[in-house]
């Protein structure tokens, strides 16, 4: 499976389904999609590239262990609705910036993506790392 071909290839598809799952992240608050959904797409991108070129390669490449990034992700969607505290609404109320540009369902999702993505990857990663010792 680990063919010239493939490891060619992968890091462009890799980083093809990052940019995917970006988009899927931020059309998520109008339409089908949102921080699970991209954050599965960017965790099955990792999870491409550990196949290619393997965990250890991956892993440095990361910088930052998955099991951080899903903490990350937990803190940020957690206190995305203090915002709503702040502002004397209930909590994880609904809250925009002027234009309606982004606001507390933003963060929550960016919070999911996180969460979901450094989550998969993990798991991914130590299933693949377990393969490579056999």
């Amino acid at each position: 499976m680990n063919t010239l071909i493939f490891r060619t290839m992968a890091p462009i598809i890799a980083v093809l389904m990052i940019l995917f799952s970006v988009f899927i992240l931020l059309r998520g608050h109008n339409e089908p999609g949102g921080g699970f959904i991209g954050g599965l797409i960017a965790a099955a991108a990792i999870a491409l590239y550990a196949m290619a070129f393997g965990v250890g390669e991956t892993r440095r490449r990361l910088r930052i262990n998955p099991v951080v990034v899903a903490g990350i992700g937990v803190i940020v969607a957690a206190s995305s609705g203090l915002l709503s505290l702040f502002a004397g609404a209930p909590y994880l109320t609904a809250l925009w910036l002027p234009m309606d540009i982004f606001g507390v369902p933003g963060l929550f999702d960016i919070g999911v993506y996180l969460t979901v993505c450094g989550t998969m990857s993990a798991v991914a990663l130590a299933l693949e790392d377990g393969e490579e010792g056999h």
